[in-house]
């Protein structure tokens, strides 16, 4: 037997300025994540650097941040590793968005503990229901919302990636 002893990482989450450095690494990793997903599901190839640095444009994340939203950053061992913010659509209705859990860290229980902080910060805005909409080649991200009690709904927007929608009803009991 082994006298070394296992470290255990645990996760954190915490609302996070949207512009701090933490938060625009992970933004653009999970930028980089979903575009180069996109781009190799239709044409076969990687993102360019000017077609990651184009989404980052077009898909601002000021309105993450009081009294619009949130940005909440998970960490892992003491490195950012995740996130999510969350947008005030209107009185009861919060949507979530760039949520992003590394790869590496997948399946360690930080999208759970993520998602868990996301319910609060959303009542803590004065949501009642948190809405998303994301791409049906996303099927972690999928997987990770019908996990935490998202349902499919009809569609809310008309998103340009947007092919899948779902809610959370965060005034009924938890199962």
């Amino acid at each position: 037997m082994s006298t070394a002893t296992r470290t255990h990482q645990t996760w954190t989450i915490a609302p996070a300025p949207v512009g701090s450095a933490d938060a625009l690494a992970l933004l653009r990793a999970y930028f980089v994540e979903v575009s180069d997903r996109y781009y190799r599901l239709h044409e076969g190839r990687d993102s360019t650097p000017a077609e990651i640095e184009d989404g980052l444009a077009a898909a601002p994340s000021d309105d993450l941040a009081a009294p619009t939203g949130a940005f909440l950053i998970g960490t892992y061992g003491g490195e950012p590793a995740a996130c999510a913010g969350l947008r005030v659509l209107d009185a009861r209705t919060a949507e979530l968005c760039r949520v992003f859990v590394r790869p590496d860290l997948r399946g360690t229980g930080g999208g759970r503990q993520l998602m868990a902080a996301v319910d609060e910060a959303a009542r803590a805005l004065g949501a009642e229901r948190i809405v998303l909409d994301t791409r049906l080649d996303l099927v972690e991200a999928r997987a990770l919302y019908t996990r935490n009690g998202y349902a499919e709904i009809p569609a809310y927007n008309t998103g340009a990636y947007a092919e899948i929608w779902y809610a959370k009803d965060l005034t009924a009991p938890a199962n």
